[in-house]
């Protein structure tokens, strides 16, 4: 059950997991806190000054330091327990006193937080498996083997936590990526089933023509004051038990608001990434993004940045996250409202790259959108053409790739090969969809005007041919081709809802438009059809017999002609569902020998 933001009336956790109260060196390291940053004033940047006095018009009544606590269930308070125990084993250890610690703050105490993500979300009321774990003066590896050394230092230091023989798991150090984001070497383990980070605190320095920042240590404010959101920035300090905000992200918790620490273009500039980061957050949460924030996010000069500093491999990590999240739609209209469009959907090697209208978009992705909330009942166009968590993400692509279907496509490559479509172009090169996706946008292409024709020939026959029937075996071939071609899991259901989301995009805008209503109800009836003909899994149908066993009723060799002799058996199968024996299929092939070509 979700917990109201601000209701934190929950019980302390048991005694024995309490923290120790707080040791004089801890409360010297704050007292000492507020002097060192007079001192370090002095000499803040300029962004940062003007994000503080931005930040306290903000943040109004609200201290750094709140009376916020956090209620925590009984595996997060068995853990703080252990890593408050481990960092006062640390003060208080020789080893560190002669300087194992490694930050700008080695004469303080290790202070511990819990940051970010973990904070957020149990604000909110949401439980989470994974905690990011800050660390004030070493880094993440060093206190973990410190970590270690506390938990087999004393057989009752575990029995002190109720540790058991598989509660503390092995160390992994994430190496430093920055072009995957991951700007600090990062240690991770497992404690008491919890996923654990382990980081110091750390403050980036960016330079104008690089998204990679020089990093080093920091303080709370300084790791702070780096992170994407206001809402991302809180710690939760594990000595005192209370939240910590330096940058109003609890006024915009309350707000449900996505603000940025610092001013908001130098945010972006410094990593554009960030542009999508904000995105993201808000569908996920359902906040809205704070308008002097959104106002730079459709800037030019971040558009470009965003453009030519982040790797596509980023922006398709980011993508998916909004696509396969709980608000796909807003996440598109996002896209639309600040202009990202030709930033995102593009080949950025390409100058000539052809950038679509968008006019008519937004009536594809709402369609998709209705489709799947409101008109999504058992039989409905999305439950026949969605089906299963992949395809509704693969129908999201789809729609955010709708605008090129306006589009000609590029000349034939040498040897007459047709060149990829220009949808597919933009997802492979523009966030680098798997070769899976991109074919399903391939055939979705390709195959949609002969879709819309099989649409018409049941639905809206031409004058003059409403007396034709189209029969099973015709319409049941025609859906065995679009699902295998340009290859297999070309996935026939969701190039028809393609061609469904054009269609509708197409027919309601511009001159003589027609409603979405009366567009649906034609597909609706068309799909009708292949339900009432039990088409709906014909590519799935096996045949009734293989090119060997044919053969060998025919008593001729295997040969080039057993392809369409198979496929004649297929045909014979979709007129004749109900039949098991093979002979009639093999009849029909022996009746056609010549026009297949078998001697």
């Amino acid at each position: 059950m979700k917990r109201k933001f601000g209701d934190f009336s929950s019980p302390t956790p048991p005694s024995d997991n309490k923290p120790e109260p707080q040791a004089p060196a801890h409360l010297e390291a704050q007292a000492s806190d507020s002097a060192k940053r007079q001192t370090i004033r002095a000499t803040t940047p300029p962004a940062i000054v003007a994000a503080r006095t931005r930040r306290q018009a903000v943040m109004a009544d609200s201290a750094v330091f709140t009376d916020q606590s956090i209620p925590l269930n009984a595996v997060e308070a068995q853990l703080k327990g252990l890593l408050v125990d481990v960092a006062k084993y640390i003060n208080e250890s020789q080893e560190a006193a002669e300087g194992e610690k490694e930050g700008k703050n080695v004469n303080e105490p290790v202070i511990l937080r819990w940051a970010g993500g973990w904070v957020r979300d149990k604000l909110l009321g949401t439980e989470s498996n994974d905690i990011d774990v800050a660390i004030n003066n070493m880094t993440g590896e060093a206190f973990a083997l410190r970590l270690r050394d506390y938990c087999d230092a004393d057989p009752a230091h575990r029995e002190r936590h109720s540790i058991g023989p598989a509660d503390v798991g092995n160390l992994h150090k994430i190496a430093r990526n920055p072009d995957k984001s991951k700007h600090l070497e990062t240690t991770t383990i497992k404690l008491f089933g919890l996923d654990v980070d382990l980081v110091n605190l750390r403050k980036e320095t960016y330079t104008e023509d690089s998204r990679h920042p020089q990093v080093e240590f920091g303080t709370a404010e300084e790791d702070a004051l780096r992170r994407d959101a206001t809402v991302n920035a809180l710690f939760y300090n594990l000595h005192t038990g209370k939240v910590e905000d330096f940058t109003g992200g609890m006024k915009d918790m309350e707000r449900k608001l996505i603000r940025t620490p610092l001013e908001p273009l130098q945010t972006f500039m410094d990593d554009p990434l960030r542009v999508l980061r904000l995105i993201r957050f808000a569908c996920r949460l359902g906040f809205t993004i704070d308008e002097e924030t959104k106002a730079v996010m459709g800037d030019e000069r971040v558009l470009e940045a965003l453009k030519l500093k982040i790797s596509r491999e980023r922006v398709g990590v980011e993508l998916e996250k909004m696509l396969k999240g709980p608000d796909p739609f807003s996440s598109l209209t996002y896209i639309n409202d600040l202009s990202l469009y030709h930033t995102l959907f593009t080949d950025s090697a390409r100058s000539d790259f052809p950038r679509p209208p968008l006019t008519s978009w937004p009536i594809a992705y709402q369609t998709l959108h209705s489709l799947s909330t409101t008109l999504a009942t058992p039989g409905s166009i999305y439950s026949l053409l969605v089906t299963s968590p992949e395809s509704a993400y693969f129908a999201w692509n789809l729609a955010a790739l709708v605008p090129f279907a306006a589009l000609p496509d590029d000349p034939d490559l040498k040897g007459g090969k047709p060149a990829p479509p220009l949808a597919t172009q933009a997802a492979r090169e523009g966030y680098r969809a798997p070769n899976k996706l991109t074919d399903v946008i391939t055939a979705s292409h390709r195959n949609r005007t002969k879709i819309l024709d099989i649409r018409d020939l049941v639905v809206r026959p031409a004058a003059g041919d409403e007396g034709k029937k189209m029969e099973r075996d015709t319409l049941g071939m025609k859906i065995r081709e679009w699902d295998s071609r340009p290859g297999a899991g070309a996935n026939w259901r969701l190039q028809v809802l393609y061609a469904v989301l054009v269609d509708v995009a197409d027919r309601t805008t511009g001159e003589g438009k027609e409603t979405v209503e009366d567009v649906l109800k034609e597909w609706q009836a068309f799909l009708d059809h292949l339900v009432e003909m039990d088409l709906m899994d014909a590519p799935s149908v096996k045949r009734i017999i293989d090119g060997k066993q044919l053969a060998k009723a025919l008593g001729v060799k295997p040969g080039k002609w057993m392809g369409q002799a198979l496929e004649v058996v297929m045909a014979w199968q979709l007129r004749n569902p109900t039949v098991s024996d093979p002979e009639g299929a093999v009849e029909e092939v022996r009746k056609r020998k010549e026009e297949l070509g078998i001697e």
